[in-house]
Parts: structure tokens; C-alpha cells; sequence
């Protein structure tokens, strides 16, 4: 009877620990963060999401996509993204790389493939695309592409658009972002600020 009793108390002191340890850390640790981090950092914490205003989204407050995560996109008038293992492409809740290793036959076989379509949208041979045009980035979340990748694509998106090479190209400077603290990484691209300002442009041409 001792050992049943001593067993149900420590049981019960167990089930204690487990509530409030849920309470805290599960309920008021992260509900804290978020208010510190919105008063710090509001639009990070809101998911860092970007709007705008033209012909394709007419209300200013509608956000249209995240400034972090990258998103599919099949209009040829619009830059293209790198390519994403994540899901079906760019899924925050199933995001993940390929896991393929340099020499697996699979990797090889999706870089052609990707190489030729580019090669026959971009109208240019395949030694001029660069590596991120067709491999996905270990989350396949990635937003931005390298600005050689841009540069690519600014024949095309000019025409669909009606917009010459310059005006693109100077869209693409200014939706390009330096390295980080001037030497961390390299020059890259945001995929959806860029589309946004090209839409926006195209709109007032």
C-alpha cells in the first residue's frame, strides 16, 4: 500500500512539473518572445510580408508573398525563382533539400533537364547558366537568385513586358542586395520584390 501511495505521489508531482513546464515554456515563453520581437522587429515577426498596389493586386494592405520564402511561378513574363525540393515547391511546412550528393545519377539527371528548358526559354547556350538555375537550395525556400541568373532573364522579361533591357536590368540593380557586412556571401536578388517592380513598371508603360 506504502509503494502504491508513494508511486501515485510521485506521480502526481511529475504531472505538476509537466503542467507548468507547458504553461511556461509552451504558453508565456514564446507568446514573450513574439511581443519582444514585434516591438524590436515587427516585420520580421509578422513574417516579413510584402504588398503592393498595380493591375495584379489592387488592395495596398493585401499582402502578395514573404520577402523570405521564394514562390513558383510559370508566367514567363515574370523572373523565375531557382528551383525548390521543399513539397511541391516553395512549402514552408514541408521544406527540405534533395539530399542528393554531387554524383547521384538523379542530381544529373534533373540539372540536364533544367539546363535544356533554360537553354530553350532563355534562348542562350547552357554553358552561360549559372549553378543556381538549376539546383534548389538545401530548405528549397530560398527567395533570392544570383544576379548572374537575373541577368539572364532580362531579355525575356523586357519583351513579355514591353519594357527594354535597360529599364529591366535597372530594376534588377535595385532589387539587388550586396554581400553582408561587405563580405559574407555574394550580390543576390530578390525574386519577388523584382517581379513586384517589374509588374508595377510594366503597368505604367
Amino acid at each position: 500500500m506504502k509503494d502504491i501511495y508513494s508511486l501515485f505521489r510521485f506521480s502526481l508531482a511529475g504531472l505538476r512539473v509537466l503542467v507548468a513546464m507547458t504553461l511556461v515554456l509552451g504558453i508565456a515563453y514564446p507568446l514573450v518572445v513574439l511581443g519582444v520581437a514585434k516591438v524590436v522587429a515587427p516585420w520580421q515577426a509578422n513574417g516579413s510580408l510584402v504588398t503592393a498596389t498595380g493591375a495584379h493586386t489592387t488592395d495596398p494592405d493585401r499582402a502578395v508573398g514573404s520577402a523570405i520564402i521564394g514562390q513558383v511561378s510559370d508566367d514567363d513574363a515574370l523572373f523565375y525563382n531557382r528551383p525548390s525540393a521543399a513539397g511541391e515547391g516553395y512549402d514552408p511546412l514541408n521544406t527540405y533539400g534533395s539530399n542528393w550528393g554531387p554524383e547521384a545519377p538523379e542530381l544529373i539527371q534533373a540539372i540536364r533537364q533544367r539546363q535544356a528548358e533554360i537553354a530553350e526559354r532563355e534562348d542562350v547556350p547552357v554553358r552561360q547558366i549559372p549553378p543556381d538555375a538549376v539546383t534548389a537550395s538545401a530548405s528549397g525556400l530560398d527567395p533570392d537568385i544570383s544576379v548572374a541568373y537575373a541577368d539572364l532573364q532580362v531579355p525575356r522579361v523586357a519583351r513579355a513586358n514591353g519594357l527594354t533591357e535597360d529599364e529591366v536590368r535597372r530594376l534588377v540593380d535595385d532589387a539587388t542586395t550586396g554581400r553582408t557586412w561587405g563580405i559574407l556571401g555574394e550580390p543576390h536578388v530578390n525574386v519577388l520584390r523584382l517581379n513586384i517592380a517589374v509588374q508595377q513598371a510594366a503597368d505604367a508603360a
